[in-house]
């Protein structure tokens, strides 16, 4: 259905950064359903959940059935309904409409950013265009933690934002592909998933990893504002640095490669993202905050980089990196919820330690895994993933293979 180019795919990059937006934005569009509405910060955090929720559910859904509708169509019913879902949850304060908003808007990103992952994964040099996806979702993010405290408060402005970023990437829609009568499906025989015990554990622990990582994104905002005494303004702006130094961890773990295996950088990473949460959670003033986010969102995507890569050397078909990603997305949607009910019981330092804990157990059967299967290594665009943060990423982690290449398949 998309064909190789050896162009730069701008309308796959546009809908990558639409797709991806409101995931970037979650800490303060939560931060600002808890403070400009009758929510609490428990509440605040389940809608958070709700819309990473209905994206998950969207890549679930539809990862399969992109060259059936169509990426033209499938991404204009995304967008459409990221328009009517977030553009409705801004300009209203019914707390019920704007948890259907929310839901509508994040079915609507999540059925983008499987059209866009779709996309990139066929094109010559996938690495290439996701990292150009999250160069564009990376500065937009950090234009609107920069931009939106100066347009007064209440819950509005950064789900307009997503709105907006939706209606403005509509246009370039027209470029991509449509069904024929004769396009062609792979067909990829059925067989027994290898490696199972290595996949379900790698799983299991990355669905566990992702949720931690979430829930202190979720209640980032909180933390900076309620317990490091920092203005809006100071705070967005520490996102907006760590943003970017999170493009810098994807374009490091791409020079890096395979130098130092998957083991290493899995496990140690883990243990320093641990570290930084810690941090974080704790910080009272602004250079502990901005210390802490900074340092995790830089080691952030890197360690995920080599996760993905790993359950992409487990099955030379991808269906481990499927089924590990779809479980990252779970881990994502709950975070949220997660963080602001540790918070609320427990406090942001209790909320922080009980993290880190989590992460360094999980940090342990991780690194067994990678150390089990870490020598397999995987071409760029092998993969597709549903849901989560697209294996095109991943294009760089496993270095520069030798011997035969692999046949790309397409799910």
């Amino acid at each position: 259905m998309f064909a190789r180019s050896t162009t730069t795919p701008w309308p796959l990059v546009a809908l990558f950064t639409a797709g991806y937006l409101a995931p970037y934005l979650l800490p303060t569009t939560v931060g600002r359903l808890d403070a400009g509405l009758p929510l609490s910060a428990t509440q605040a955090g389940a809608v958070g959940s709700a819309l990473l929720l209905s994206s998950a559910a969207a890549g679930f859904l539809l990862a399969s059935r992109v060259e059936r509708i169509g990426p033209r169509t499938l991404a204009r019913i995304g967008l459409a309904l990221a328009v009517l879902g977030y553009g409705s949850a801004a300009f209203t304060h019914a707390v019920p409409a704007i948890i259907a908003g929310a839901v509508v808007g994040g079915f609507g990103s999540g059925t983008a950013t499987t059209v866009a992952a779709s996309g990139i994964a066929a094109e010559r040099d996938p690495h290439r265009a996701s990292t150009l996806g999250l160069l564009c979702v990376s500065a937009l993010a950090g234009a609107v933690y920069l931009t939106v405290p100066h347009l007064g408060s209440g819950h509005g402005q950064p789900l307009a934002a997503i709105a907006l970023t939706a209606l403005a990437v509509w246009p370039l829609t027209g470029r991509l592909p449509v069904p024929t009568a004769t396009t062609e499906h792979a067909r990829v025989q059925t067989t027994g998933l290898p490696h199972r015990r290595a996949g379900l554990v790698l799983a299991t622990t990355l669905l566990c990893w992702s949720l931690a990582q979430n829930s202190l994104w979720g209640v980032s905002g909180r933390i900076g504002i309620a317990q490091a005494h920092l203005s809006e303004v100071t705070v967005g702006a520490v996102f907006a640095i760590a943003l970017g130094t999170g493009l810098v961890g994807v374009i490091g773990a791409g020079a890096l490669g395979s130098r130092l295996g998957r083991a290493v950088p899995i496990g140690a990473g883990t243990a320093l993202i641990a570290g930084c949460i810690v941090l974080s959670a704790s910080a009272h003033d602004l250079r502990t905050f901005a210390t802490g986010e900074i340092a995790w969102n830089t080691l952030y995507p890197i360690v995920l980089s080599y996760v993905l890569g790993l359950a992409a050397s487990l099955d030379p078909r991808g269906r481990w990196a499927v089924l590990v990603g779809s479980t990252s997305s779970l881990g994502t949607a709950a975070g949220p919820l997660a963080g602001s009910v540790l918070s609320a019981q427990a406090g942001f330092p209790a909320m922080g330690a009980i993290l880190a804990v989590g992460l360094v157990v999980i940090a342990v059967p991780m690194t067994g895994v990678a150390l089990h299967a870490g020598g397999r290594l995987r071409l760029p665009g092998t993969v597709r993933r549903r849901g989560g943060v697209p294996a095109t990423v991943v294009a760089a982690s496993g270095g520069i293979p030798t011997g035969p290449v692999p046949e790309t398949v397409t799910y």
